[in-house]
């Protein structure tokens, strides 16, 4: 061995970096141990020699047509009975975890704004929507998430189990007083909305910071092949706990449904109040996060990155064109549904359907979303998922005609027949199947162009910006229904008796469009008549915002980012112990008159980006030597050499100089490669050996060992 080898040899072991060209002829970076690097044997056959005796073999073609390939990883499509064990494990673990969050969730969007309605106006229930902010504002904080934690404790328990605790007990803290918030929130106009809301801001806070944890955790609690089943749990979980909170806890808390259905006697007030629920599961979440903290152990990572790299990382990501691509259309994609989602049930109860039958309308719902939420997220692992995502989007808009529609047909008897109450179903089943197969859907697709080594950054900063895309127009919107409504209280006339007024009696016309101006109209025995209904006109400006931007924009946006290979998704992150750099890549461009080749056939070009990286080492002079085969109808393999002359951690970037040829890799022998192990050889006397599987996929590969 020679003092060359034999210092080489003495070196620190680095681990290993390579870099791949897929089958779709893009490059990828991944650390490697599997690969051999041997010095040069100068008494062995010469490169063209082996490489002759290599072409000739019979088993060897590059001949045939690249297949049509995906752009991002194959899922998995594995029934959830023949999951292995961890990973159901792990999914019900998600469920329990998605669940918790959905309990306050489902409050704070669902239940209390019912609760509120008969005391606000919309715009003021609209105030009440910037409770849930957090929850879309939680990108702000996510990287001292995913930068800060206890090693020994665990990197997701480290967050899961305090928030929880903490929202525990804000939950039972509100559980004694919530009766008298309420009521001082309707107080003087609705004046008090402002402190209500601040209460709720809180633990939405505390759901979204678990929900960054929990987020980051599920990318490793699952196998990769089965990651799209993270998103099926999400679903579940959210979806149920939602559904208690909203549909259970309204019609427990309806006076109406206990005495319908439980009470010989009528009585008032339901069967379960907002301050006892929400102690109860207050008590649950210190339960569960007790039992989560002590039975399950999480896998101990040893990486850390400072608050200010992970913000660094976050920024990184943010300007890659394809995420602020994907960005804009999460902000601008739910406009269309807008007025249906946060409107319709609220005007149903205006026109006096019921909290009672809202009640029953969401408990039928319920088991079609659970189970039809399941087969979403098998759909979104045998279909492209923003292609279903778009067939959903069409959906949702058509349920938000079919809402408008139900909602102008309002019987004007007293009870509800029975065929309204069917008619109320059958769009609420269509409006939020759709809305979970989109949720599902883009759940799967940001899993898979998640980027792990910031799983919980990335992750949380796209849902960030679709939860965004549903919450910050909420406000805008219950406004326009205000802005748009006119109605006039008619004065009695014929006054009633003072014992039977609630108020002051009426005896002007003046304007009733807002719920204090109604209520003060109804209980002064006056007569509240809408001239024009906002609601009808704010939900045909929004579907028409979501026609136009989805026909020209949104669909053919997200169908070219479903198509991009992963690597466009992807930060190159170089780690050391105790930061994260990003490595600048250099392009080198090469010029046509370094192509020496015969040009036999014509097919569509293949663009090479190779990116060559090395592990934190200087490569003073080292250089790679490559080569490019013209894969289609050349008898004699005819190569032509890229006469490269680049250290490792450029970037060599090669395009055919000629349209419609094909190039492949050429495949060298030299050295003291195995007979199927050679692939290249790095010039300074170092060669590269790894098993060759056909032209499908190319390694150039710097193994353990000494810095190349």
């Amino acid at each position: 061995m020679t003092n060359k080898a034999r210092t080489v040899s003495k070196r620190r072991s680095k681990p290993a970096l390579s870099v791949t060209t897929g089958q779709n002829g893009h490059a990828r970076v991944e650390m490697n141990s599997n690969v051999e690097m041997r010095k040069r044997d100068t008494s062995s056959e010469s490169s063209g020699t082996r490489a002759s005796r290599y072409m000739s073999h019979s088993s060897f073609s590059l001949d045939q047509d690249p297949p049509l390939t995906p752009q991002t990883p194959a899922m998995s499509t594995t029934s959830f009975a023949n999951l292995p064990a961890t990973d159901r494990r792990n999914f019900l673990l998600l469920c329990v975890l998605y669940f918790l969050q959905g309990v306050p969730m489902g409050l704070a969007t669902g239940s209390v704004p019912f609760l509120l309605k008969p005391y606000l106006s919309y715009g003021q229930i609209g105030v009440f929507s910037l409770a849930s902010y957090p929850y879309s504002l939680k990108l702000l904080w996510s990287p001292i998430v995913d930068a800060v934690w206890s090693r020994r404790f665990g990197r997701r328990k480290s967050w899961i189990t305090p928030v929880q605790v903490i929202a525990g007990l804000a939950m039972i803290y509100m559980g004694g007083k919530i009766e008298g918030m309420m009521k001082q929130a309707g107080a003087n106009g609705g004046a008090g909305v402002w402190d209500f809301t601040c209460w709720w801001f809180l633990l939405v806070f505390f759901c979204a910071t678990q929900d960054i944890a929990v987020d980051g955790w599920a990318i490793t609690l699952m196998s990769p092949p089965n990651i799209s089943y993270a998103s099926t749990a999400q679903t579940v979980g959210l979806t149920a706990g939602h559904f208690l909170s909203y549909t259970v806890f309204l019609a427990f808390n309806s006076a109406d449904f206990a005495n319908r259905y439980f009470r010989t006697t009528p009585a008032e007030g339901g069967l379960l109040s907002l301050g006892t629920y929400l102690t109860f599961w207050g008590w649950a979440y210190l339960i569960v996060t007790t039992a989560l903290a002590v039975l399950k152990k999480e896998d101990r990572s040893q990486e850390r990155d400072s608050i200010l790299d992970v913000y660094k990382s976050m920024w990184s990501v943010l300007k890659l064109k394809n995420i602020q691509t994907i960005i804009l259309v999460h902000l601008i994609a739910k406009i269309g549904f807008q007025a249906n989602d946060g409107v319709t049930s609220l005007k149903l109860l205006d026109k006096g359907f019921g909290q009672d039958n809202m009640a029953l309308v969401v408990l039928i719902d319920f088991p079609f979303e659970i189970g039809l939420g399941y087969y979403a997220g098998k759909w979104s692992t045998e279909y492209t998922p923003m292609r279903l995502w778009c067939w959903a989007f069409v959906g949702r808009l058509i349920a938000a005609v079919l809402a408008q529609a139900t909602v102008m047909v309002y019987p004007a008897a007293a009870e509800v027949p029975f065929w309204y109450l069917l008619m109320v179903i059958g769009e609420h089943l269509i409006s939020t199947f759709m809305n979970t197969v989109m949720f599902v859907a883009v759940s799967a697709f940001h899993a898979r162009i998640a980027d792990p080594a910031i799983g919980g950054t990335y992750m949380t900063m796209l849902a960030t910006v679709s939860n965004l895309g549903g919450t910050f127009p909420r406000y805008f919107i219950l406004k326009l229904v205000d802005m748009f409504t006119e109605a006039t209280c008619m004065p009695p006339s014929v006054a009633p008796p003072a014992d039977q007024l609630k108020g002051d009696l009426v005896t002007t016309s003046f304007s009733c469009a807002l719920e204090p101006d109604k209520a003060r109209c109804v209980n002064g025995g006056g007569m509240c008549h809408t001239i024009h209904d906002g609601y009808y006109t704010t939900n045909v400006l929004c579907v028409l915002v979501g026609v136009v931007t989805f026909v020209f924009f949104i669909k053919p946006a997200v169908l070219k980012l479903q198509g991009l290979p992963l690597r466009a998704w992807r930060l190159y992150i170089l780690r050391t112990p105790h930061s994260m750099h990003l490595i600048s890549l250099l392009v080198l461009p090469l010029a046509a008159a370094t192509l020496h080749y015969e040009l036999r056939d014509a097919l569509k070009p293949r663009n090479w980006d190779l990116r060559l990286l090395t592990p934190g080492c200087k490569t003073n002079e080292s250089k790679i030597d490559l080569s490019v085969y013209h894969a289609s109808g050349i008898n004699a393999r005819d190569c032509a050499a890229l006469d490269v002359n680049a250290s490792l951690v450029d970037s060599v970037s090669w395009k055919s100089p000629v349209e419609n040829a094909w190039y492949d890799l050429c495949m060298f022998a030299d050295g003291q490669c195995g007979a199927d192990g050679f692939v290249g050889v790095i010039r300074d006397g170092w060669e590269v050996c790894y098993p060759y599987s056909g032209w499908r996929g190319f390694k150039v590969v710097a193994a353990d060992g000494a810095c190349v």
